[in-house]
């Protein structure tokens, strides 16, 4: 990674802090966070930063300023705004009530956030309400909302000491990629400095995400998250301005807003609260990969004894080099697959998906190894779907077609909710690697049956196509998780129109 962005001794400017951990969320009104908790997470961000930003002071976080000063932080006190006048209220007399307790401790005051975003208050409303919070207290007051709302909203900036901007380079309209995201938030910056001359202007929220789905070619992941940060620090450093990184610490309960990505902010992991790299010292995107690999190879061979267990006199080379392809695609993908799962689920309906995506892929690659050296075809679903009580029915050829349907339906639910619900889907690309490949392999190189399609295999087929077209366009050819998933579904669709046998 690039060198360490920070001098000798010297600690960031300031650093976006939420305590909810787990199953904690703000949008629970029941939760009061123990003071212990912040305290216990102020010891370890003091190692790190001069300065914490809060967004509230309801449900316990009035104590910040308490707490921050016992080790030496400053804190940009956050007021929490919105449509709702009563508790505006509340929030605005909490808070200068803490601000005027600790003036030596409160750095700033910011008088609401992304309240433009979302549309609660109007500009005159919100300028109101910054200048009934500056009569009160001694230190500057801002207000913080996305860089494009303060350009259409000029007038505000009068009612504020500075300016307050939030560049995150991955929710972009048009995503920025971690490679220039660095010139794209000193670009935003000296725009909005140009617009507002004489105003300071602090980049009250950049950072990038750990993990999530790619936004065509912005990759959350260790490796940009590390880069994008050091490079930030960087820039900001040659231009003299300071920035407040997003966040402190991984936010759970933002994933039910944001998908994956939303709960993988933090410099620190939510679960171990510890950093997740060190400035200047080499990342990985996959540090597990030596068990990964291990397990991969483990799987390879499984696949491999599957097909020995099946093998007959003749087999011939061809399809031992099937077998090796299945085989390998597998032992490539099952790490990756095993690796998101805890990262992707989320609530029970979606460890179900991810399990059964899982699953899946463990049992694709055996069951195919198996039919193709032992010359047995893929079946028609109603093969498993049929009769029952049929007596010449393969348990082989039964548990080979019933994963052939799981894996159909687990596709159609990825590529229809990618479809019609994108923004905060996660691209399933390596679990279906695994379950997808074995069968594109059977159906060209194994046995191959006479006789009909079947309307279900042919349904399927037609919606795979036609989604896989629309989402490798919407979400752009940059960004290759949408293209590789694609192409998969491709394959499946292939696969499906070449599965016949007979009528029953």
């Amino acid at each position: 990674m690039p060198e360490k962005p920070l001098g000798p001794g010297e600690k960031l400017y300031c650093v976006s802090y939420a305590p909810f951990r787990d199953w904690q969320s703000p949008l629970d009104p029941d939760i009061h966070i123990d003071p212990a908790q912040i305290e216990n997470d102020l010891s370890r961000l003091a190692k790190l930063t001069d300065c914490v930003r809060t967004y509230s002071v309801d449900q316990g976080l009035d104590r910040v300023p308490e707490i921050a000063g016992r080790h030496g932080l400053k804190v940009i006190l956050g007021i929490w705004l919105g449509g709702k006048p009563e508790k505006n209220q509340i929030e605005i007399d909490r808070a200068v009530k803490a601000a005027n307790q600790y003036p030596g401790v409160v750095r700033a005051i910011v008088a609401g956030n992304e309240v433009l975003l979302r549309g609660e208050l109007g500009a005159a409303d919100l300028a109101a309400l910054i200048g009934s919070v500056k009569a009160r207290v001694p230190m500057p007051v801002t207000y913080a909302d996305v860089w494009e709302f303060w350009l259409q909203n000029p007038a505000l900036a009068q009612a504020a000491d500075f300016v307050t901007i939030h560049i995150l380079p991955y929710w972009e309209d048009f995503p920025i990629s971690a490679r220039i995201a660095a010139d794209h938030v000193d670009s935003i910056r000296a725009r909005v400095a140009r617009a507002f001359p004489g105003k300071e202007v602090l980049i009250g929220e950049v950072g990038w995400p750990s993990g999530g789905r790619m936004r065509e070619g912005a990759l959350p992941s260790p490796v940009n998250q590390a880069r994008v940060l050091q490079d930030v620090l960087a820039a900001a450093k040659r231009g003299q301005y300071r920035v407040n990184l997003i966040e402190a610490f991984d936010q759970p309960w933002k994933r039910a807003l944001e998908g994956t990505v939303g709960g993988h902010w933090g410099l620190f992991d939510n679960k171990t609260r510890d950093f997740k790299f060190i400035w200047g010292e080499p990342v990985s995107n996959h540090p597990q990969w030596l068990w990964q690999a291990a397990g991969g190879i483990a799987f390879a061979g499984l696949i491999f004894l599957c097909g020995f267990l099946a093998r007959r006199e003749h087999t011939t080379l061809p399809v031992w080099v099937a077998v090796a392809l299945i085989a390998g695609v597998g032992g490539i993908t099952i790490g990756w697959t095993i690796e998101n799962i805890p990262r992707e689920s989320l609530g029970v309906g979606g460890w179900m998906r991810s399990l059964a995506q899982c699953a899946a892929a463990l049992a694709a690659g055996p069951l195919a190894a198996f039919a193709l050296v032992a010359a047995r075809p893929v079946k028609r679903f109603s093969y498993a779907l049929g009769n029952m009580r049929a007596p010449s029915r393969d348990p082989v050829l039964l548990a080979l077609t019933g994963t052939l349907i799981a894996v159909t339906i687990l596709a159609l639910m990825a590529a229809l909710g990618l479809t019609f619900d994108p923004r905060y889907k996660d691209f399933p690309f390596a679990p279906l690697t695994g379950s997808v490949f074995p069968f594109f392999v059977l159906s060209f190189a194994g046995a191959y049956s006479k006789g009909w399609r079947g309307a279900a295999e042919v349904a399927s087929a037609g919606v795979l196509v036609v989604c896989a077209s629309y989402v490798a366009i919407n979400e752009g050819f940059a960004n290759w998780q949408s293209l590789w998933l694609t192409s998969v579904l491709v394959l499946l669709a292939i696969t499906l129109l070449r599965v016949r046998d007979e009528q029953d």
